[in-house]
């Protein structure tokens, strides 16, 4: 199920750098939430299994069915959002996890998305969102008046973001030490950036969902990119500092002027 992954001389270098522990393990198959059974095989390749769980009043009394099972005690390991690499330290040491999905992507951007899961281990942020919100999630859920699924997009874009302003100061430093690293990282943001500023006129005309729209500009902030209004007010230190605090207040502004 789960095999070692032979990672770059440039991959391996961050790993040292990050998260000298974390196991980098391929999938022999793709997935948004790994089952029960399958993420307990990862019990066969690492020292030890933690399942994390979270107190279910976090959660408020709508919620879609995967988070309730991330916050109880079962071991979920990857959640919707997570793209083609999760990481996890659920287990002892820490891995991340590389789908078959990865498949055609071309090689330097795939060593791009190993680094930065490495970095954000390395970094020790939380590994879901609801470890960044905690008992402030019932709070957003208010804020942002949307549907469960619509609420945890926006909560994980807006974590996404978070992590992302500080993940992308490493990666401004790499241009001397891993250049071909620092490449694909600004690559991926010149390919965001014509999305990123039509985003005020898709959503305006429905083209875009606020939630699609959150996400896109958040994936922005990991590249240094400039947002428009009103996603450039979370581009700034105080979100690093006040993170979910910060996130709550600029998700209660936004929508009482959506609504005006």
């Amino acid at each position: 199920m789960f095999s070692e992954r032979d990672c770059s001389s440039a991959v391996a270098a961050v790993r040292d750098e990050y998260a000298p522990d974390a196991m980098v393990l391929d999938c022999d198959r793709d997935f948004e939430t790994l089952a029960p059974a399958r993420a307990e095989g990862l019990g066969l390749v690492v020292e030890a299994l933690e399942p994390a769980s979270y107190p279910s009043s976090w959660l408020p009394d709508a919620s879609p069915t995967l988070l309730e099972r991330y916050v109880g005690s079962d071991l979920t390991i990857g959640m919707p959002g997570d793209g083609s690499i999760a990481w996890t330290r659920q287990t002892t040491p820490p891995v991340v996890l590389v789908k078959p999905r990865v498949e055609g992507t071309p090689e330097s951007f795939l060593n791009f998305l190993l680094a930065e899961a490495l970095v954000e281990l390395g970094l020790e942020v939380p590994e879901h969102f609801i470890g960044f919100f905690e008992d402030q999630y019932r709070e957003l859920d208010k804020a942002v008046a949307l549907d469960p699924n619509d609420t945890y997009q926006v909560a994980a874009a807006l974590f996404d973001g978070w992590v992302g302003l500080q993940t992308r100061d490493e990666f401004a430093t790499w241009h001397g030490t891993h250049p071909d690293l620092a490449d694909a990282w600004q690559d991926a943001g010149t390919r965001l950036e014509d999305r990123i500023s039509g985003l005020p006129r898709a959503v305006a005309r429905g083209e875009t969902s606020f939630a699609d729209a959150t996400e896109l500009a958040c994936s922005g902030l990991k590249h240094a990119l400039e947002l428009p209004a009103p996603f450039a007010a979370l581009d700034t230190e105080a979100y690093v500092e006040h993170g979910p605090a910060y996130a709550v207040q600029w998700a209660e502004k936004t929508f009482d002027s959506l609504a005006e």
